[in-house]
């Protein structure tokens, strides 16, 4: 049984070339007889290997993130493109990667691969960042003999797929970020700074304003169950993510509602559909058949409400239905998606079509998420001015009906 990526050491070695030259450098294996052995099989003939000592305070591993396996995706199809062989390339790729992790986790399909394993085989073994739809696109390379052409798909696809999540993350978190600094800020001032004048108020004698009455009551209230007011908000989003994560009810009605959303729901089906198309067109071109295809499409879309159309959509293609009239019936797809499908199917290029589907909803979604932008600027600072200045001017009547009075 293969090791895991994280049980891989660093050796440090010292030797010299076929040349006699004296050399040395690090590397990766499972013990220091693999570590050896890998040497030998370069040609270097080593006189001293040692496992490389642990800082005593060593930094967190990074995390392996899914722009590393896109990266990695690119270089590895750049090198097989240039004729350097498969287990060398990961050599290469692996010794110069800048995350550990990641280096670690190529070194160990690396070793698998020269146990004999198939790449799909190897990567079938990291289902944490090797998914079944990369798996299977390597599984069909391998079999046609065209394994570099369909790396170059994987890392195109990969690579649009992380640049339309960076667009999701910045259209939500954008508005999110902008609510919590708000809130933060209300929330200091109602418990530190209103007191202040609640004291000085005080000492007036006289009636205040109900606009300020009614700001005091909040003030004391929150000083007195702040806690509480953070432990709702704090739980109440905990246990949204747990239903989410827990209960697929939960989350198929949560991602109906996030659709229905203004602005940010147009955002989120325009990505789908983005998602849908481009995932379908890599492997429908990668010769997956269209019904298998759809497996990986659905937990592709990032919304579950698609997710289960797809998967309705799929049990009627494998009957005879065409893609282009399931798409229809589900009631999700625009008249312009369904129509350059049915001419896709029609023509013999579907894998085109949606390609060009993808396209224009990826900028559709990148449009949209700018115009989200300007939109929000100014309604956050009218939001914001409204919540500051309303505090502001509750504090300042009673200041200023003094001042009239006098």
């Amino acid at each position: 049984m293969a090791k895991s990526a994280a049980q891989y050491d660093v050796f440090t070695w010292e030797g010299m070339d076929k040349k006699g030259a004296k050399i040395k450098g690090e590397t990766r294996a499972g013990s220091l007889n693999l570590a050896k052995a890998e040497l030998r099989r370069q040609g270097i003939a080593a006189n001293k290997v040692r496992k490389k000592a642990k800082p005593l305070f060593a930094a967190r591993k990074k995390k392996i993130t899914t722009k590393d396996i896109a990266v990695f995706s690119r270089q590895l199809a750049t090198m097989m493109s240039a004729g350097v062989p498969l287990v060398q390339s990961f050599d290469i790729v692996g010794k110069g990667h800048e995350n550990p992790s990641m280096a670690e986790l190529i070194m160990a399909i690396k070793a698998d691969i020269e146990g004999g394993e198939t790449l799909a085989n190897a990567l079938n073994k990291h289902p944490l960042y090797f998914d079944a739809l990369f798996c299977n696109l390597v599984k069909a390379g391998e079999a046609a003999g065209v394994l570099e052409t369909l790396l170059h798909r994987i890392a195109e696809y990969k690579e649009k797929t992380e640049s339309l999540k960076a667009k999701i993350k910045k259209a939500m978190f954008y508005p999110a970020a902008v609510m919590v600094v708000a809130f933060i800020v209300t929330a200091i001032l109602l418990i530190f700074v209103v007191p202040q004048f609640a004291q000085v108020f005080s000492s007036f004698g006289g009636d205040l304003p109900a606009f300020t009455l009614f700001v005091l009551g909040i003030s004391e209230y929150m000083q007195a169950n702040w806690w509480l007011v953070f432990g709702i908000i704090g739980g109440t989003i905990y246990g949204i993510i747990e239903a989410k994560r827990r209960s697929r009810k939960f989350a198929a009605q949560f991602d109906k509602m996030l659709l229905h959303l203004p602005i940010i729901g147009d955002i989120l089906h325009k990505s789908a559909i983005s998602r849908f198309a481009r995932t379908l067109s890599t492997m429908f071109a990668a010769g997956v058949p269209l019904v298998e295809a759809m497996d990986s499409v659905a937990g592709a879309t990032g919304n579950i409400v698609y997710s289960q159309a797809v998967v309705v959509m799929r049990e009627k293609v494998a009957t005879g239905q065409q893609l282009q009239l399931a798409m229809q019936q589900a009631d999700l797809f625009p008249n312009m998606v369904v129509q350059m499908v049915a001419i896709g199917e029609e023509s013999g290029s579907l894998d085109q079509m949606l390609g060009k589907v993808a396209d224009f909803y990826e900028e559709e979604v990148d449009n949209a998420v700018d115009s989200m932008s300007s939109l929000l600027e100014p309604l956050i600072m009218a939001v914001l001015g409204v919540l500051i200045g309303g505090l502001v001017i509750a504090m300042y009547l009673p200041i200023f009906k003094l001042g009239g009075v006098v």
